[in-house]
């Protein structure tokens, strides 16, 4: 049932990256501008809700429509379309940042897929530099919105994603979900796992599928992650095929890192260390009000 929902999410965001042949390209996009994508089956009082929720004005962003056939268009190949349903309802919201920022992913609603899962497949794709919110009017997998992600950063930058970009980025997103989900990993670990995976092939940049193979046990190791040899096979060939896409190593690794910084930096803000001392002072009132009580 759980995957039922999954999907159409997963597909939403790299789906839309690229589902019409051209794009209109807007040299003049700069660190600000704002494109929202939304399912095409979500109701008019969900839409109104989901807008206002990005605290976006219809009439000054560009919205773009994502379909439950885009959807399949690159979901099908990795998962079957029962599961992958009849319905597009997530909602993204992407903001273009200055260069050398990074990606920052937050959501709402989206059970399955993690914020770091949609980073590392985003970062597959292409898409770089910027601050991306997901949401929907209900709890869902989150599987699809990548879908519509890709394509509001095509839209908004004018970039043309190649399409087996767009084809690898959504299978990485739906491997490491099930990574996470059928061997028991957790969504943390298995999207760590990737991440660690990518940095090590900006590092040593591999040239075999021994020294991929060796790169990923020794990654999985790092996590703490026991893989068996099926799964590491699967890691062999999926890791093979974004290296043949040819993309800048250096640069996704660069947009991780700065993922990363803006996590530890948000851990060890004085907001996050004034919300840990007052569940600190909660738990020990609480325990002296039971001491007292005995």
């Amino acid at each position: 049932m759980l995957n039922k929902i999954i999907v159409p999410i997963l597909s939403a965001i790299l789906i839309g990256i690229g589902i019409s042949g051209t794009i209109s390209a807007k040299a003049d996009s700069a660190p600000g501008d704002v494109i929202v994508t939304m399912g095409a089956n979500l109701t008019k009082e969900q839409k109104d809700k989901m807008l206002r929720e990005m605290n976006v004005d219809p009439t000054q962003a560009e919205i773009i429509t994502v379909t439950n056939a885009e959807e399949h268009k690159y979901l099908d190949k990795y998962m079957p379309k029962s599961q992958i349903g009849s319905r597009a309802i997530s909602s993204a919201k992407i903001t273009l940042k200055d260069k050398g920022t990074g990606l920052s992913v937050r959501t709402h609603n989206i059970n399955y897929v993690s914020d770091d899962m949609y980073i590392n497949a985003l970062s597959t794709a292409g898409v770089k530099d910027a601050s991306i919110y997901i949401t929907a009017p209900f709890n869902v997998s989150g599987t699809a919105a990548l879908t519509g992600l890709i394509k509001a950063y095509e839209t908004s930058t004018g970039k043309v994603i190649p399409e087996k970009q767009k084809q690898v980025a959504n299978e990485e997103m739906v491997k490491t979900a099930q990574l996470a989900d059928e061997n028991g990993i957790g969504k943390e670990k298995a999207a760590d796992l990737m991440t660690t995976i990518k940095e090590k092939i900006a590092k040593d940049k591999p040239s075999s599928d021994q020294e991929m193979r060796n790169i990923i046990n020794d990654s999985a190791n790092k996590v703490g992650i026991n893989l068996d040899s099926r799964d590491t096979n699967k890691l062999v060939v999926l890791f093979n095929k974004i290296e043949n896409l040819n993309i800048n190593w250096n640069t996704v690794a660069d947009q991780l890192q700065n993922a990363k910084n803006k996590i530890t930096q948000t851990a060890n803000s004085e907001e996050a260390k004034g919300f840990f001392e007052k569940l600190k002072d909660f738990f020990q009132s609480l325990v002296n009000k039971i001491s007292s009580a005995l």
